[in-house]
This record gives C-alpha cells, structure tokens and sequence, in this order.
C-alpha cells in the first residue's frame, strides 16, 4: 500500500509539472498528461508496480467525464444553432469520414479499425478551441460562432457514436449482421435516453429537492446515481457500456435545480480522475513498429492539419462565405477531440482494435493539438500570407455582401444590431441619418434587408468586410459587439487609413475600458455602468416610482420587436 501512494504521488508530481510546462507553450494541460504517461510507460523511465489500480481510476475519469458532460448537455441548443452551422457540420463529418477511411485503408487497416480511425478523425475539442477563441477573444466574431455551432453538433454526432459502439462487444464483427447490430444498439441506447430523461423530469427533481437540504448528502446520492446508471448499462445484459449509463445518468439531472452545485462539487473529481485517463492512454501507446505506426501517424496527423480545414473552407465556399472567414473557421478544427480518445479506448476495451490503433490515433491527438493550437493563435498571420492563394480560387458570390447602394460617405457606421444596437437603429432611423449596419446574424440581416436598410452580413474583422463598409469615408463607428481584440481591430483600422470617424466602442470591464481609451478610442460604452448611471436618475427624479410601469412597456415593446 505504501509504493501505491508514493506511485500516484510521483505521477501526479510529474503530471503537474508536465502540465505546467504545456501552459507555458500554449498548449492544453492534457498534452502535459499524455507525455506523462509516456514517461511512465513505452519509455520506461518510471515504471510502475500498481498499473492496474491507476486504469482503474483512469476508468473513473473517462465516467465522471461523460457524467458532466451529460449534466451539460442541453438537447434545445440544437435548434439555435443554425442553419449554415448544421450544413457545415454535416458536410465535414461526412466528407472527413468517408476520406479518412479511404486514408486508413490505403495504409493496410483492417475495414473495423479502419472505420475506427475515419470515424476518430471527425471530431474536434470543443475544450481546446474554446478555449484558444476565448483566449483571443474571437468567441463573439462571426467565425467564432460558427465554429462553436459545428463543435456543438459534433460533440451530438460523437455520444451517438458512443452509444452505437457501446452495444457492440467481442472482437470480430461480422459485416453480414452489423446492421442489425447497429439498430439493436441503438434501439437499446434510445430507450435508455428516453428513460433518463423521464426519470430526470418526474423522479430526480422531488428526491433531490428532499436531498438538497445536507450539501454531503446531495452529493453522495448524485455520485451513487452516476456510478449506479453507469454500472448497470454495463451488465451483459443490457449490453451498453459504461460510459453510455454515466452519459445517461447525467442528462438525467440535467434539468434538476441542483445540477449547478451537483456539478461544482464533481468537477474536481472529474479534474483527478481524467488526470488519470490521459496519463494511461499515453502509458499505452506503442512507440515501436518503426514506420509501420509512426508513418501512418504522420499521414493521419497532415490530413487532419490540411484536410479537414480544406473540407471546410470549400463547405464555407459553397455556402458564399468570404474567404477570411473561412480560412479562420477551417484551422480551427485541425485537431483531434477528447471524444475521439474515448472512441479508441472504448474499442479496445471491446476487443474492436488493439493497441497499435489507440497508439496510432493518440498519436495523431499528441500531434495535432499542439500544432493546431498555434494555427488557431496565429491564424491572422497565417491568413495573410495565404490570402493571395485563396482568394485566387475563391468563388465571386459571397453571403457576406453589401446590397447594391450609391458609394458611402459621411454615414455611420453600426456594428451589432443586437439588443444595444437596436435602439441605436432606430434613432438613427429617426434622425435621417445616412447609415450601415454590420452584423453577423444572417436572420438579423435578412431582416434588415426586407425593410429596405442597408446591411452588410459578415465579420468586422474582415479587411473586405471594413472596405465595404468604408470605414475610411465613415463620420462615426459605433460598435456594440463588447470584443476588445474586434475594438482594438477596428480603432486601429479607422486611425491607420487616415480616417476621420469618431469611434464609439463597446468594452466588458472597466479594464477593458481603459485598454480602448489608450488606443484613442473617442467613447468606451459600459453597459453595466450606463444602465447603474440610468437606474439612479430614475431613483432620484421619481422618488414615488411612478414612471417603472411606463418604462417597462417602453422596454418591453422594445424587447418584442424584431429588427
């Protein structure tokens, strides 16, 4: 007992440091826990005499992962996510997958695990670009948005590839009857959704409520519904898995009160236990077999980098996206997601594949998330040295276009017609005044057009898109959109072509505030601090308050109204 603890404690040790040192390169700490595993495992430099206790935590990870994931969940995003960002998701997961097969039979895979790795190969981590676009604050472009739609139907695709999966153990599966198979398991795997979401809304909300009173009581009870659910689909017979019943027991409280404090006290039991996932996936892999693994590594890796953000950028062509935006959207998913991992591991636990599937597939992970991560850091860069090559075969139609007006000058220049924008609109309606309104909601815009006002549908980010707009000839820029890399953007495009237009940005913080004023913005709008600035001359000019009833249906009428 005494070499278990000190085993976990050296690994955790080494794991921290490992994760530090991926942080100080940009990179995601779960690359720090794979090299740990590496460390501890193929090369040999720590070995370990309790391996089993640790894959059995590692176990516990990828359940307490897919719990929270169930937990998070939210089967109605599906319906805001739009158009354009389903017919991308769509488009690549087909044409990535049908690819990547073809890929992986032309390197000797076996059809079983040469689906395996088409299919691993789809998915990108909506952790890792989330965080990247958060940390250049680009969740708010248009791109950014769109890259979070196709993560989000993705991440759908993928448990329901986990569902399908899980129902089909033992090696050797017989092509003659994997469809039926496939409709066995996913019958199974539905009606064990359609249970969790029933107990959820008629069984979990009553006991919790009962259970909510003692915080240790709460959380005891979710972990044994969790680990219980996940256990059970487990067993023979009912033939799923157990990352499918933690799945399951997690969209069952997903609509509870409590599942917001449910999930603050298990995250730090996930945060442990998928330490613990990640250092023996990397434990696992096959470093020899020379260029039998490493070559299809590296083939698999250049096809995820290039591929799949060509797959893109061409669906984005298609749909008449500019190429900027497309371009930026495409790098973006040029790694391998966690959910992959998972797929890899729940086959070789089934006996789908063996290990030097998993080491292969982990491989491409280990090389895709750190290149990509400087692709998506360094994508304006990037753009702008690839931009004469794009744009050469780009088509001429776009979705990002100007209706056809006389050449703009003197006007003003509205970014964001959402919410503060909207009132904006319409007292630049009221004054007469010559405007444009940038925005990248194509419904918002759609609607704009119909009522006969100019709108341009597209990213403020895009130098195409500043030139349209004629940022140069604008009397005034007002924007709404609360991005400080998009205001520092646009500052410095309207100060650098020698414009004359006063700048009125939008910022979150009075940090961010400070950051604008610096650069020569003209006004920083803080809408906290206008709206504290606007509650407080109520409370002193109608100390009755009797004006909140005519000032709700003010806001209310606004609210309602569509642009």
């Amino acid at each position: 007992m005494d070499h278990l603890f000190l085993e976990i404690t050296l690994v955790l040790a080494l794991a921290t440091a490992l994760g530090i040192a991926a942080r100080a390169l940009k990179q995601p700490t779960l690359l720090g826990y794979i090299v740990t595993g590496l460390i501890v495992g193929p090369l040999g430099l720590m070995r370990l005499n309790n391996a089993d206790v640790i894959d059995t935590m590692a176990q516990f990870g990828i359940a307490f992962l897919l719990f929270l994931v169930g937990m998070e969940m939210n089967f109605a995003e599906l319906k805001h996510v739009g158009r354009p960002a389903l017919k991308i998701a769509g488009g690549q997961i087909l044409f990535s997958s049908v690819v990547g097969l073809m890929i992986a039979l032309l390197l000797g895979f076996e059809w079983i695990p040469a689906l395996y790795v088409a299919v691993t190969l789809t998915f990108s981590s909506t952790i890792i670009v989330v965080k990247l676009l958060s940390e250049k604050k680009a969740l708010d472009s248009l791109y950014g948005k769109i890259v979070i739609g196709i993560l989000l139907v993705q991440d759908f695709i993928a448990l329901g590839v986990l569902i399908l999966l899980s129902g089909m153990s033992g090696p050797g599966l017989d092509p003659a009857r994997l469809p039926l198979t496939l409709l066995a398991t996913f019958a199974k795997g539905a009606a064990l959704l359609v249970a969790a979401l029933a107990i959820g809304k008629y069984v979990m909300p009553r006991l919790l409520h009962r259970l909510a009173g003692s915080q240790e009581t709460l959380f005891l009870a979710s972990l044994t519904w969790g680990l219980g659910v996940a256990a059970l689909a487990s067993l023979p017979q009912i033939g799923l898995s157990l990352e499918i019943g933690a799945f399951m027991a997690g969209v069952a409280l997903a609509e509870s009160v409590e599942h917001y404090q449910i999930m603050s006290r298990v995250k730090s039991l996930r945060d442990f236990f998928a330490v613990m996932f990640f250092i023996v996936l990397g434990s696992k892999m096959v470093l020899g077999g020379g260029g039998e693994v490493w070559g299809a590594t590296i083939i698999l890796s250049a096809f995820v980098l290039i591929g799949n953000p060509i797959i893109v950028m061409a669906l984005m062509a298609k749909l008449g996206y500019r190429p900027r935006t497309a371009f930026m959207a495409g790098v973006t998913v040029a790694q391998i997601s966690e959910f992959s991992l998972i797929v890899v591991t729940l086959g070789h636990r089934l006996g789908h594949i063996d290990q030097r599937v998993v080491s292969t597939v982990t491989g491409v992970g280990l090389i895709t998330i750190v290149l990509s991560s400087y692709l998506v850091l360094y994508s304006e860069w990037l753009y702008e040295r690839f931009a004469p090559y794009v744009t050469a075969v780009w088509p001429r139609s776009h979705a990002e276009k100007r209706v056809g007006r006389p050449p703009l000058n003197g006007h003003v220049v509205l970014i964001g017609c959402h919410r503060m924008g909207h009132n904006i609109l319409h007292s630049l309606m009221e004054m007469k005044r010559e405007f444009l309104v940038v925005d990248f909601n194509p419904d918002v815009v759609a609607r704009l057009h119909r009522r006969g006002i100019d709108a341009i549908y597209g990213d403020i980010t895009d130098p195409d898109i500043q030139d349209m707009a004629a940022l140069d000839r604008a009397r005034v820029v007002i924007s709404t959109v609360p991005s400080l890399q998009e205001s520092m953007n646009l500052i410095e495009r309207v100060k650098g072509s020698g414009g004359k237009a006063k700048i009125i940005v939008t910022a979150e913080s009075e940090f961010d505030a400070l950051t604008l004023y610096e650069k020569k913005a003209d006004y920083v709008a803080l809408p906290h601090f206008i709206g504290g600035l606007q509650l407080a001359r109520i409370l002193e000019e109608d100390r009755a308050l009797g004006t909140l009833e005519k000032l709700r249906a003010q806001d209310m009428a606004v609210i309602t109204e569509h642009p």
